[in-house]
């Protein structure tokens, strides 16, 4: 996946990747208790909080605003967004707070389409059967990408469809709202890296899952992938005063590049790539000038604020042009910076031979930018696809949730944590899971069955039960560490 995006065939998807914390309190509205059974009630409760009407209303807000300022003017004002559903319930209340939202608003500039399979009942609309074809107006399911594709529809709303193998190059945004883990995440968010004439970047905003359970995800496919902390907006603007310092960039320049560049027309001539190329060459000259230290530390800057600002830009709108102006610069002028002495034997020196060096290597089948480095994607092996998962023991389950969540679990909790694993192990379901997958694909399995097995155990210990239920960080350290020792047994078992 590195080499693939640098060689420029697919976008980094994981560039502008955030979270959107939502936080929430259940309130008891009723007047007095009503007699409920408990199970059935702790299953109720675990879907009110993803399927509550205020939840999605909020969420549907957030997305078509965001969309509105950030997106829609993106890839020539042809950029597409996905939302990513939890279930076909999920998709079919989204569909309907998406159209009552942007029709209250009058919104003419953002029509949404749904996919789902079936019918779908909410039981909130009685007497209503929901179907794809029905919420799109009648769009057959065949005719759904085709429609997609024109300008009439900007959004696709999913539950557990186009999430593999939808090609639509003008998707640029994604909006998660789905515990997504292993290879699952890998295929979804990758629905975005189809490159495009006009684009130049990607958006995740991701209000079920945590950034480091995507690096992880994306780890096996892609070597390089960060989790770093956001930092001070207000950072751009010290890195801009950091560049200024080099003497390198002149304003001046900056204002005659960007005059040629965001003229109103519909496509450069070659006079004008004449004129800008002459522009950033008198930085370039400056740029060589300076000793390797300083050429280095340059650039670095230059790189900084390129990828910050392509990232921050579609999170908060800057009103400040002189940002833009000064992006848009040195994007271009990065591409003419002549190379480090210590990377590869050859110089590029313009587009023409930028593009013919990329063909010229498909056509040989190189792959391996980095000879050596690169590690080797494993096949089935005679044991299924995967290695054993090392095995944490329970007692070391609940000392880290004690040190890193203030829990206060004694060794006798730790019983539960065995019922729970026990129970699983009889599961015919994970045990032909464990045979047939890899680690993290089981442990996503795991993950989905996880509730119902607490549910079912929710009598033996209320205390650890109600901190599983309500914090998704606990429950997620407490389904890893079980599948480790689930799918060791399972394997060991099996083969």
């Amino acid at each position: 996946m590195r080499q693939a995006i640098e060689e420029k065939f697919i976008l980094d998807v994981l560039a502008n990747y955030t979270t959107y914390k939502t936080y929430y309190q259940i309130t008891q509205t009723a007047e007095e208790d009503t007699h409920v059974e408990r199970k059935k009630a702790a299953r109720a409760l675990a879907r009110f909080l993803t399927l509550h009407e205020y939840n999605i209303a909020q969420k549907t807000e957030v997305m078509i605003e965001h969309f509105r300022t950030h997106v829609r003017h993106k890839i020539g004002q042809r950029a597409k967004a996905m939302v990513v559903t939890d279930s076909r319930l999920h998709a079919v209340r989204y569909k309907n707070a998406f159209d009552d939202y942007i029709a209250k608003k009058g919104y003419t500039d953002v029509r949404s389409l749904v996919a789902f399979s079936g019918t779908v009942e909410d039981p909130k609309v009685l007497g209503v059967n929901y179907t794809e074809v029905g919420m799109n107006n009648g769009i057959s399911e065949r005719a759904l990408p085709e429609e997609f594709e024109t300008d009439d529809y900007k959004v696709l709303l999913v539950a557990e469809k186009y999430q593999t193998g939808f090609d639509q190059p003008l998707l640029h945004t994604m909006y998660v709202d789905k515990k997504l883990s292993g290879i699952q995440a890998v295929q979804t968010l990758s629905r975005l890296n189809r490159m495009a004439v006009g684009k130049e970047d990607t958006f995740v905003l991701d209000f079920r899952n945590e950034p480091e359970e995507i690096f992880e995800a994306f780890k096996p496919f892609y070597k390089v992938t960060r989790a770093e902390e956001l930092t001070d907006p207000h950072h751009l603007y010290r890195l801009q005063s950091q560049i200024d310092e080099h003497q390198v960039i002149h304003n001046n320049e900056v204002n005659d590049f960007c005059a040629i560049y965001f003229a109103p027309k519909r496509k450069e001539s070659v006079h004008d790539h004449a004129k800008m190329n002459g522009v950033i060459d008198l930085a370039v000259e400056r740029y060589v000038a300076l000793d390797n230290e300083s050429q280095g530390d340059f650039k670095s800057l230059l790189v900084n604020f390129r990828n910050m600002y392509s990232f921050l830009s579609q999170v908060m709108p800057y009103q400040d042009t002189d940002l833009e102006k000064l992006y848009t610069y040195l994007r271009y002028l990065l591409t003419k910076l002549p190379r480090d002495a210590s990377g590869p034997g050859y110089q590029i020196d313009g587009d023409v031979e930028l593009e013919y060096y990329r063909l010229q290597k498909i056509s040989e089948g190189s792959i391996n930018l980095e000879p050596g480095n690169a590690d080797d994607l494993g096949g089935p092996s005679d044991v299924g696809t995967g290695t054993s998962a090392e095995e944490v023991p329970l007692s070391e389950l609940v000392r880290a949730l004690n040190e890193r969540f203030g829990t206060d679990f004694t060794e006798a909790d730790r019983l539960f944590f065995e019922q729970i694993e026990e129970e699983a192990f009889e599961s015919e379901e994970l045990k032909e899971a464990a045979s047939a997958n890899s680690f993290n694909d089981f442990s996503s399995i795991l993950s989905k069955m996880f509730e119902d097995i607490l549910i079912d155990r929710m009598d033996d210990n209320e205390e650890i039960f109600q901190r599983l239920m309500g914090d998704a960080d606990v429950r997620g350290i407490a389904v890893n560490d079980i599948a480790k020792s689930l799918y060791k047994r399972f394997r060991q078992n099996n083969f």
